[in-house]
């Protein structure tokens, strides 16, 4: 297996939703990390994995995640970890791009249910 250091800069890039951007950083058959900007005013929509397990993890701005019903606030440099058939979705309510991780294990694309 050859190694190398990815970066959005490097990784296949994706549009998706109204101006939000993605990069697949790992892409494998057990693990899936993509790396997202999603501009100020902007969500996605509320959905559930009926497998994948997912962490949501914060670089910039701030996140406001509605897991279940329940609303948090990510600050940068926290997560958070929603379980499979858990409804979710990430917003960004402020005024600056919000920049975010999600991990899934297993890879999520296939296994979302909307709501």
């Amino acid at each position: 297996m050859t190694m190398s250091v990815v970066s959005a800069r490097t990784a296949e890039h994706y549009r998706w939703g109204h101006d939000c951007d993605g990069w697949h950083l790992v892409t494998s058959d057990h693990l899936s990390v993509i790396q997202e900007r999603m501009p100020p005013n902007r969500a996605e929509t509320r959905h559930y994995h009926e497998r994948a397990e997912q962490f949501f993890f914060v670089l910039a701005g701030i996140a406001t995640m509605d897991v279940d019903g329940e609303v948090f606030t990510v600050h940068p440099h926290h997560g958070i970890h929603v379980k499979p058939d858990t409804p979710h979705r990430i917003s960004n309510q402020q005024s600056s791009d919000l920049v975010f991780t999600v991990t899934s294990t297993p890879p999520s694309h296939g296994d979302r249910v909307e709501l």
